[in-house]
């Protein structure tokens, strides 16, 4: 310390942040393990990529295999190699394959390319042919137009009498675009063309469902299921209600709360006006906290099709966001809450257990999937862990 730092007490940081995050693991622990009841008799992987969905991938990636999760699926090379240090034994399967020149960085940390096209495939292998066998996993489009062998060439190649014995996939999956909506005849379209693959590649693991499809039943479960956003408490399933633990809680500290007269206007460009006297609480978030500019009240294109924006929560009250939410900072309306139970230095909740994060999305147009993996790099964070 320095002698100005040994001159003052010093607060803990979580408390004086003026963002903070608070992740629940015993919460993404106990929907891991939803998923897996769910699931059962076929295994549960854990699904973290993207930082574990904007969490943090080596205190929810810990967790989680403390847990028991065994099977864990990232979307790039480098998240594998983090995840390895902390997952020992675990099957690191790397959803968006392999490039020349990491074929190195596969071994040595024994992670698993998820071939996903013929380019890939070539690759792997010439890779295999050289350095010796190496599991692998093929992705099989069934619909998605998205990554994935087509459906008749992942059959042909199964069938390829001339193809290496080297190359025998330790996974074939596909991916549900329609999962998270129950009713929709294309759900069923693709599992009859995984069951055409199931037949193709029979002895070998299959997996089709990710969290929307764990929620469709067994039918869709097959050998292992790939839950992601069930497990950081999101909304799987469309217009039903979310059985998941909320897991993480955003906060932005007030930084002043101000009086306003009815008629005047609040923010960049003028676009709410006050109905009523008021009182407005400045909070240090914004957009480059991941706390989107179309969240705001007014003055966003998106209010055109959502009426009212986002809602924050403080003292038992839901504030509402008023005008347009700038780059560091947002305006609540906090006339309702009494003077006596809101002060400067006061937390307002952006989401967590009293605004629902899917709730929040919604309000900005989007989903809970990107407003968690937006959250920016100002947050404090406090992991609790399930026996806290």
């Amino acid at each position: 310390m320095t002698d100005l730092q040994d001159a003052f007490i010093l607060p803990d940081e979580f408390d004086i942040a003026p963002v903070r995050l608070t992740v629940d693991l015993g919460a993404l622990v106990d929907n891991w393990r939803e998923m897996a009841r769910r699931s059962a008799p076929a295994r549960t992987a854990a699904v973290v990529k993207a930082d574990a969905y904007g969490l943090g991938i080596e205190d929810c990636g810990i967790a989680l295999y403390e847990a028991g999760a065994r099977d864990f699926f990232v979307a790039v090379l480098q998240e594998g190699m983090l995840l390895r240090s902390f997952a020992p034994d675990a099957r690191i399967y790397v959803l968006s394959g392999i490039w020349p020149g990491q074929e190195a960085y596969f071994y040595e940390n024994d992670l698993v390319p998820v071939l996903a096209s013929e380019e890939q495939l070539s690759l792997w292998m010439a890779v295999t042919a050289e350095h010796g066998d190496h599991p692998c996993a093929l992705q099989v489009d069934t619909g998605f137009n998205r990554l994935g062998l087509p459906l008749e060439e992942a059959i042909a190649l199964a069938d390829d009498v001339s193809r290496p014995a080297s190359f025998s996939p330790v996974l074939v999956l596909s991916h549900l675009h329609s999962g998270d909506t129950p009713s929709s005849p294309l759900n069923q379209q693709q599992l009859a063309s995984f069951h055409r693959i199931a037949e193709a590649f029979d002895g070998i693991e299959l997996s089709l469902a990710a969290s929307a499809g764990t929620f469709l039943g067994p039918d869709f479960h097959f050998d292992m299921t790939r839950p992601g956003i069930a497990v950081y408490g999101g909304e799987a399933v469309n217009d039903m209600p979310n059985p998941m633990k909320p897991v993480a809680t955003a906060e932005a500290r007030i930084i002043q709360i101000r009086d306003a007269k009815k008629g005047e206007t609040v923010s960049y460009g003028g676009t709410y006006q006050l109905t009523r006297d008021s009182r407005l609480a400045v909070v240090s978030a914004g957009y480059a906290d991941g706390y989107m500019r179309s969240l705001s009240g007014t003055g966003v294109p998106v209010r055109q099709a959502v009426a009212g924006g986002a809602c924050g929560f403080i003292a038992g009250h839901r504030v509402p966001v008023v005008g347009r939410i700038t780059m560091d900072l947002t305006i609540f309306d906090v006339t309702d809450v009494p003077p006596s139970q809101i002060r400067a230095g006061d937390y307002v909740e952006l989401f967590g257990r009293n605004i629902p994060l899917d709730e929040a999305a919604r309000a900005g147009g989007t989903i809970g999937y990107e407003l968690l993996t937006s959250l920016g790099l100002r947050y404090e964070r406090r992991y609790l862990f399930p026996d806290d």
